[in-house]
């Protein structure tokens, strides 16, 4: 297995705080990794350190094959990100994002022409080129996001609660154009509340309060829980990581 994303006892503290502890996980190239946890669970901390944006405390991690710590500005040319928020400019056309980021990722006018062609029929947006992006509703600002971040031909996608606020029509589309994407061997690392959604993906992880409960095929973590769905899943590796910690604190607050 060609790995896409390694970590090893990756881990992120600022101050007292530990966001991400010993993080170890391996993501097979041109896989769907879907990354699962609550608010505050280190999903985006982690999400920022393979994008090489904030240096790991400890730990090591590779991305394509290039050093989170030491290689982070050729990593950021070989990955497309797309945040939680819409993060491009509003109040430029779908047209004007799109050359803005072209520019940014300096295409040269031909590969710029046949990129943007190609983005607007894979999201839809034929025919609203010429729309102010303010004006789109969410699920079309999120296509619009993800071709912005697919211009420059990545190969790794990562995604950060890419459908959170969208209607589900929108989703499943949104969905389907993933799973169009990993076909043609695109890795790509996604972060959801969905559990419809991660039970589409290749793989998962489940991320509490920083620690990594467990991983492997949703079917996997279904049999290996026997449980009844992956919501039950997650619900019974909170509940023991909760029973573990409340039990570490009664033992620490004895000596």
């Amino acid at each position: 297995m060609i790995s896409a994303i390694s970590c090893n006892q990756l881990t992120k503290q600022f101050g007292d705080r530990i966001a991400v502890n010993s993080l170890t996980l391996n993501v097979p190239k041109g896989s769907i990794y879907g990354f699962l946890g609550p608010n505050g669970s280190g999903k985006s901390t982690t999400i920022r350190m393979l994008c090489g944006l904030l240096a790991p405390t400890s730990g090591t991690g590779t991305v394509l094959g290039l050093d989170v710590m030491t290689q982070s500005e050729e990593l950021k040319q070989r990955i497309g990100y797309m945040s939680q928020k819409f993060s491009l400019y509003e109040d430029l056309t779908v047209e004007e994002n799109l050359d803005f980021y072209a520019g940014v990722y300096q295409l040269h006018a031909i590969e710029r022409k046949q990129r943007k062609k190609e983005l607007i029929e894979m999201a839809g947006l034929t025919g609203r080129e010429k729309q102010i992006a303010g004006s789109l509703s969410g699920g079309w600002k999120q296509r619009l996001a993800l071709s912005c971040a697919l211009l420059h031909k990545p190969e790794l996608l990562i995604l950060d609660e890419p459908t959170a606020g969208v209607d589900p029509v929108s989703r499943r589309i949104f969905w389907d154009v993933i799973h169009e994407l990993a076909s043609q061997g695109i890795t790509v690392l996604v972060t959801t509340h969905y559990m419809d959604e991660a039970q589409t993906c290749d793989w998962i992880g489940f991320i509490f309060f920083g620690n990594l409960l467990a991983q492997g095929t949703p079917q996997e973590l279904i049999d290996r829980m026997g449980a009844g769905n992956l919501e039950d899943v997650f619900i019974d590796l909170v509940k023991q990581e909760e029973a573990r910690l409340a039990e570490n604190g009664a033992r620490g607050a004895g000596r």
